[in-house]
């Protein structure tokens, strides 16, 4: 960790902004049996590929982000929630033509009531993915890594993604990528690819299972694993659990890192600091393994949280110590 400090990462991906209204409910409305949620409290936080650079923030001081947005009010709070973090934000477009996406998220007695969701899948323009481009050609030589970042929201599409790719290859870059399963992109030259448990089995094309009791005897899992592997030739291959932790393939390994949560309040976010996590350690020098644990204890720290939460380099040493 003490590497962590001077490393640079870039984050690209499709961007939101997460809305927080915190309430209590002491009565059922009277037009209709759902409950009246009188607001106590308003939070906006980066969300997306913007929150897997705000986790990134607390740890490295070279955080940058690329990506397009709307030209609206909200638009305009996730930029200076942005700067408020320190997260260089020259390589993000604003243009009225798109629609900020905002996931508001409506919580009381600590549990979420609904969520509402503002968006309209992004189609990009050429001309801005040929931006893209060109900012990244001017930021790889300032990098360590670059982490992909696909919510599936449109930004991604195959043409711009490998050309991504290829890029960050070309430069020797790390290359960190957490996939969606509904944008069937043909990735390579990673040197991370992070899905979850069931966008794992989608993205191997396996009817999903349930989960046994212990993951590194389970056939299915190993399956996918395998099949992943030979997909997209990535150098590691980190399957998140949710409550079994995370597990690992590399070539010819395999490494189940238990979950380290205590207790689960609030899942938002956890896979964004899994992987802003690993690719951090994996930039300092970590071998795959300690990647993949100290993610697992950034994870379950995330995961002990209300809100799209981040962890702190004290949080994150003094789980080690218990």
């Amino acid at each position: 960790m003490e590497g962590f400090r001077g490393k640079r990462v870039l984050v690209i991906g499709d961007l939101m902004l997460d809305e927080f209204l915190w309430g209590r409910v002491s009565r059922i409305s009277p037009e209709a049996p759902v409950p009246v949620v009188e607001v106590v409290r308003q939070e906006w936080f980066p969300g997306g590929a913007a929150n897997v650079a705000r986790n990134l923030a607390e740890f490295c001081s070279g955080v940058s982000l690329m990506g397009v947005t709307g030209l609206c009010t909200h638009a305009t709070l996730l930029k200076d929630l942005l700067l408020k973090d320190r997260i260089a934000i020259e390589g993000v477009q604003f243009h009225g033509e798109y629609q900020t996406v905002v996931k508001t998220r409506v919580i009381a007695r600590q549990q979420h009531v609904v969520r509402i969701d503002r968006e309209s899948r992004l189609e990009l323009r050429e001309l801005h993915a040929e931006r893209l481009l060109e900012h990244l050609d001017r930021a790889l030589p300032n990098v360590d890594a670059v982490i992909l970042e696909d919510y599936g929201k449109g930004l991604l599409t195959e043409p711009l993604a490998l050309a991504i790719c290829d890029k960050t290859h070309k430069a020797g870059r790390i290359l960190a990528i957490d996939p969606n399963p509904h944008n069937p992109v043909p990735w390579r030259h990673a040197s991370v690819i992070k899905p979850n448990r069931s966008e794992a089995f989608a993205g191997a094309g396996i009817p999903p299972v349930n989960p046994t009791d212990d993951p590194t005897q389970e056939t299915a899992l190993q399956a996918v694993g395998k099949a992943l592997m030979r997909k997209w030739n990535a150098e590691n291959l980190l399957i998140t659990l949710g409550e079994q932790g995370v597990i690992l393939f590399t070539h010819g390994r395999m490494h189940h890192a238990p979950t380290r949560a205590r207790e689960v309040f609030d899942v938002s976010g956890a896979g964004d600091t899994m992987i802003a996590l690993f690719t951090l350690a994996l930039s300092a020098g970590a071998a795959p393994e300690e990647a993949a644990e100290l993610a697992n204890h950034a994870s379950g720290i995330a995961v002990g949280k209300l809100g799209t939460a981040t962890v702190t380099p004290a949080e994150l040493l003094a789980s080690f110590a218990n």
